[in-house]
């Protein structure tokens, strides 16, 4: 449909009605014109005793306004049930909360396939686009995730690793789930657990089993696993910190996550007899690191040489062993 009276427009809009279908209620949306490269999409809620065309319609019909149009796309929401001649809703339905509605928000921009937006609410309709500005969609989903996973110096100087990720996230990622999996992240409570102290608390919450965790020295996660580590216990845990590496180890080392990957299983009894050249060869160019707490903690001699392979002096650490657990190991990378 396109808009015809071209006194109140220079230029032609493709407007597309449509009801998306939400666990809330179908929302009633109004798009016009098509979202333009990498520019946001106007995005409109109304105030109650109001629908887009009462709230924004003089608004969007001014004069000054054209000129904006001609570079923003606008999706205008209605509320469930608050559109011109809606129908009467069942006694069985319950209406939406603010939350809720702030919730339907999401599904309306992968209906459309919008990547960004910049809100326009008035009254309740700017209570519910706050509500949605905290969950963070007002920026590109894809950049959420790039930001979690890449420094800012990886964003920076490896653009073409950054342009193929941010490629797969767009085009090979269903945004729908992949937007409820990234709200399901940012709700995550905290992993309640402690470094043991020796004489301190015996029931104290930690893991048990022997646990490797490794962080590239330029990912963003940094201080996230450093924190993990001083709440870990120092007798099990490994933390490796890989050089010239940011947020994807497996992908930018990969071959020194396996190494080290090896060294950890090795510090369990397993694979004695698997070739560990890699470090070995390396060992005076490697500026990685191991934190190995154990050593400090003291270590008998038994225990050491079945260690001796879980570790090298390339990443500027000493002998030590992990010991078996049946809860079985843990390999954290970021």
């Amino acid at each position: 449909m396109v808009l015809e009276d071209s006194e109140c427009s220079a230029f032609d809009l493709e407007i597309t009605e449509d009801a998306v279908e939400t666990p809330f209620g179908r929302v009633h949306c109004t798009m016009k014109g098509v979202a333009k490269g990498n520019r946001p999409t106007i995005l409109t809620f109304h105030d109650i005793g109001l629908n887009h065309k009462t709230c924004f319609e003089s608004l969007f019909v001014h004069q000054d306004m054209h000129e904006i149009m001609q570079h923003f796309a606008v999706c205008h929401v209605d509320a469930p049930g608050q559109q011109d001649d809606a129908s009467t809703f069942s006694t069985e339905f319950t209406y939406p909360s603010m939350d809720q509605l702030e919730e339907t928000l999401p599904m309306v921009l992968n209906h459309f396939g919008l990547r960004s937006v910049a809100g326009m609410g008035v009254g309740a309709g700017a209570n519910i686009l706050t509500r949605f500005a905290i969950t963070g969609w007002t920026h590109a989903l894809t950049d959420t995730v790039i930001s979690h996973i890449f420094g800012k110096e990886e964003i920076q100087n490896n653009p073409d690793q950054i342009a193929t990720f941010r490629h797969l996230i767009t085009n090979n990622m269903n945004q729908s789930n992949l937007q409820q999996f990234v709200k399901s992240y940012k709700s995550r409570r905290d992993i309640e657990i402690e470094r043991p102290v020796q004489g301190g608390n015996v029931n104290v919450r930690t893991l048990k089993c022997p646990v490797l965790l490794i962080v590239g020295d330029n990912s963003p996660a940094v201080d996230a696993v450093v924190d993990s580590n001083s709440r870990m216990n120092p007798t099990t845990t490994t933390f490796l910190k890989m050089a010239d590496c940011g947020g994807l180890p497996q992908v930018d080392q990969p071959g020194k996550l396996v190494e080290a990957f090896k060294y950890f299983l090795q510090g369990m009894g397993y694979m004695p007899s698997a070739g560990l050249t890699r470090l070995v060869r390396s060992r005076t160019g490697s500026s990685s690191s191991i934190d190995r707490s154990r050593n400090r903690c003291g270590t008998n001699t038994s225990q050491g040489q079945r260690g001796r392979s879980h570790t090298d002096v390339s990443m500027d650490s000493t002998s030590n062993s992990i010991e078996h657990n049946p809860s079985g190991p843990i390999l954290s990378v970021k």
